[in-house]
């Protein structure tokens, strides 16, 4: 069989198909949708919600109800955002935090978690487990002494010289007993086996020694014994021969 009978062969075997010379006389405008207002609502991928029905436009939008008017979309109440957080997703209707700082921040520094600093000599702050900073305030007890003095980075005062009070303007040491006349003693209180926290001291008067008010009446002091001789023997003038 020569090549031209070949050729005949095959082109009745497989006729040319009409398709490629034919075309479909529908135009776009029969594909496209209608005014949908009032009958759906289409979201942004363009699937169809029926009137009433609940959808979400995007992946990162709010909730909306498909209404005769259209699409009407309320933000819900979304939870608060921690204010150290670092990083927020805004991949859904409310944004959420992804991240949070490890540290506290308070007065624009930055401290570790369980860390204590001072804001002054007598405040006291931590860095708590919750990244929230609490404080307290030192309570100081009454000194002991009347000359305490402050030390830097100490919150209460400090007694180098011990327990102390005034006696007038005078200094005395606990334990100490001052005459301030001969009746008078001072000494700074102590009681219940510990030093009062008093400033001045305390005094005492000493008792009088007993005085004999009424003494006994003693007797005359003996004249001399010339004198007496004297007055008893007065020898007469008329007596001399």
């Amino acid at each position: 069989m020569n090549n031209r009978a070949l050729c005949l062969y095959v082109a009745l075997l497989y006729p040319i198909p009409k398709t490629l010379t034919e075309y479909s006389t529908n135009t776009d405008s029969e594909y496209e949708f209608g005014d949908y207002r009032g009958k759906w609502c289409l979201d942004d991928h363009g699937f169809v919600y029926s009137i009433g029905e609940v959808y979400y436009p995007s992946p990162s939008a709010c909730p909306c109800t498909c209404t005769e008017d259209g699409p009407v979309c309320i933000r819900p109440k979304c939870p608060r955002i921690h204010p150290r957080c670092t990083r927020i997703k805004y991949k859904s209707c409310c944004p959420v935090c992804e991240a949070v700082s490890k540290v506290c921040v308070y007065g624009g520094k930055m401290y570790r978690i369980f860390e204590e600093f001072r804001l002054s000599r007598c405040e006291r702050c931590r860095c708590e487990s919750n990244r929230e900073v609490s404080c307290s305030i030192s309570d100081c007890p009454a000194p002991h002494c009347v000359n305490s003095t402050f030390e830097p980075n100490h919150c209460c005062p400090v007694c180098y010289t011990g327990p102390n009070c005034f006696v007038g303007n005078r200094v005395i040491s606990a334990g100490e007993r001052v005459e301030i006349d001969k009746q008078t003693v001072c000494y700074c209180t102590y009681r219940d086996s510990t030093w009062q926290m008093h400033p001045h001291a305390t005094c005492e008067q000493r008792p009088l020694p007993d005085l004999d008010l009424n003494p006994s009446p003693s007797e005359p002091p003996e004249e001399d014994e010339t004198k007496q001789m004297d007055r008893d023997f007065r020898p007469r003038l008329d007596w001399i021969p």
